[in-house]
């Protein structure tokens, strides 16, 4: 297993620090620590283990609000792609294209390499524990473009924030 993408820059705007996410991908079932997402059998990636998404994984209520973020905006650089969500709800997972743990460093998240181990698409559900799709394979594009995922996360960070300062 290579993990690769631990953040550790300063958190701004009170996010709390993602650690890196343990990827474990056995086939046919996925093996995880509690309140992490795992990039589950059924993610998967048909060439070689290069071609494998990376994982950016999030608080739940910034990946949410993420989401939504991209969701409206409907750019022409991309929409969201598959979304994970762990089994306590406390982070979502992100698949990015590969190569982006290499540079990510989004204060409050992580990006981990998932190697493609034991990955492809199919009609499997994930396995680990409660891990489940936020948003399918299927329903969404391939994946999220890296720097659209990173001004939604920014946005959302800014929103949850003055949200919180209302109170």
């Amino acid at each position: 297993m290579e993990s690769t993408g631990l953040n550790t820059a300063p958190v701004s705007s009170g996010a709390t620090p993602v650690p890196a996410v343990p990827v474990v991908v056995a086939v046919p079932a996925v093996v995880a620590a509690p309140a992490v997402v795992a990039v589950p059998a059924a993610v998967a990636v048909t060439s070689a283990p290069a071609d494998a998404p990376d994982l950016v994984t999030v608080p739940a209520r910034q990946g949410l609000e993420a989401v939504d973020i991209i969701r409206r905006a409907a750019s022409p650089a991309g929409g969201v792609g598959p979304v994970l969500h762990d089994g306590s709800g406390d982070t979502l997972g992100f698949l990015v294209p590969p190569g982006t743990a290499d540079a990510w460093d989004m204060p409050g998240s992580a990006c981990t390499q998932t190697n493609g181990r034991g990955m492809r698409f199919g009609d499997v559900s994930p396995t680990a524990g409660d891990t489940g799709w936020l948003l399918p394979p299927e329903a969404v594009g391939p994946v999220t473009d890296p720097e659209v995922l990173r001004a939604a996360l920014g946005e959302a960070a800014r929103l949850i924030e003055a949200a919180d300062n209302c109170r």
